[in-house]
């Protein structure tokens, strides 16, 4: 696979690693017991990390397109996924050192580590995930924390409560590491929209405790 990635000028750096995330971390408060916390650029070498995970070579990644039931027939899903069980090997080490990091800020508050990584690769402003909360497993009933990295283009990343109400809108990219907590999962729901507008690649890495979906 070789994808296109319009590189960030912010983003000019050869090594691959992260920044701190202590004192460099904006919490949101939300309703419902939900919080946001945001901290921009925490990857760097972000553009040279999408290029790993997309070119083949020694992150090997497979990406595989799903498909899901809609009503009466069967539709391929507007992005490629692959997702690490927690005793699989991630394809590159950042992403261990990453897990490994968030694990450590938030171990007071979440109690546990992350264990698992998703992915999902947007092609264009074509792919999207539509408004859901992650409630498969525990999440569906106790309050825990999914932590995302973006990379690539920057993308539209919304939330808004359950039952409806204001959405929250931020642009997410290039390093960029999002973290949202409480009862985010069961009281608001997130989603990458759609876009006209003639947008680039995109990975979004999801880490999860155990038996979060």
């Amino acid at each position: 696979m070789n994808m296109a990635l319009q590189g960030s000028l912010l983003d000019q750096v050869d090594e691959i690693g992260l920044r701190p995330l202590d004192g460099a971390i904006r919490r949101i408060p939300l309703t419902r017991g939900a919080w946001l916390d945001l901290r921009p650029g925490w990857l760097t070498g972000a553009d040279e990390l999408f290029a790993r995970l997309t070119q083949g070579g020694s992150a090997g990644v497979g990406w595989r397109a799903e498909r899901r039931q809609m009503y009466d027939r069967e539709v391929a899903t507007p992005r490629l996924l692959r997702f690490y069980h927690q005793h699989e090997t991630l394809p590159d080490p950042v992403l261990t050192q990453a897990r490994s990091a968030l694990s450590a800020h938030y171990a007071d508050e979440l109690g546990e580590p992350f264990t698992t990584a998703g992915m999902c690769l947007y092609r264009d402003g074509r792919d999207s995930v539509a408004w859901h909360g992650d409630r498969i497993g525990r999440s569906s009933t106790q309050d825990t924390m999914i932590a995302i990295v973006s990379i690539g283009h920057p993308r539209t990343f919304a939330m808004r409560p359950v039952g409806g109400g204001a959405s929250v809108r931020h642009t997410l990219g290039h390093g960029d590491l999002v973290v949202m907590g409480g009862s985010a999962q069961r009281t608001w729901e997130h989603a990458i929209p759609k876009t006209s507008k003639p947008v680039g690649p995109r990975i979004s890495i999801q880490f999860r405790p155990y038996d979060v979906r």
